[in-house]
């Protein structure tokens, strides 16, 4: 697996999302057409790991967690960037989707979750906003972002 066929990897599941709206009909319809355990998700965990282990995915750190944006939003990605979080028993810093996000939550330890999520897809919409949280054990999340967008802001609820 290369970041190259990687990409390619993430264009098929982008090409069915295009133009979809972000909403939680998009999360259960990911969830029963990709459940965890299916040959795509799969697909996409195992990708996911050998790109950590081969230093190429989540090769940033900061705060204990490790992060990477390894795809820019492009036409081959249907205007999607792709980041991949390794997290573990952490909360990570809050921000906003101006446009949503897509997750791909795959547990690392058996029950890992990931904002109250098991394994899996969450879909969060326009506008909405979040302090990423895995708890009970590790997980890596795939983030798909419209536009690559995402605004990192303080969380005025926790200060």
């Amino acid at each position: 697996m290369s970041p190259q066929d990687f990409q390619r990897l993430i264009a098929g599941v982008t090409a069915v999302l295009d133009g979809r709206p972000l909403d939680a009909s998009l999360g259960a319809w990911l969830n029963a057409t990709w459940p965890a355990g299916s040959a795509t998700c799969d697909a996409l965990a195992e990708a996911c790991r050998t790109g950590v282990s081969e230093g190429w995915l989540c090769n940033r750190e900061h705060g204990g967690i490790r992060f990477g944006r390894i795809i820019k939003p492009t036409p081959d990605t249907h205007g999607f960037s792709v980041d991949v979080v390794d997290m573990q028993n952490i909360a990570g810093p809050h921000h906003v989707h101006p446009h949503g996000e897509i997750d791909l939550i795959m547990p690392l330890t058996d029950g890992a979750t990931f904002d109250g999520h098991p394994a899996g897809w969450c879909v969060y919409g326009p506008g909405s906003a979040h302090r990423p949280t895995v708890a009970f054990g590790q997980a890596l999340v795939l983030y798909l972002l419209p536009q690559g967008a995402i605004e990192f802001k303080r969380d005025t609820a926790a200060a």
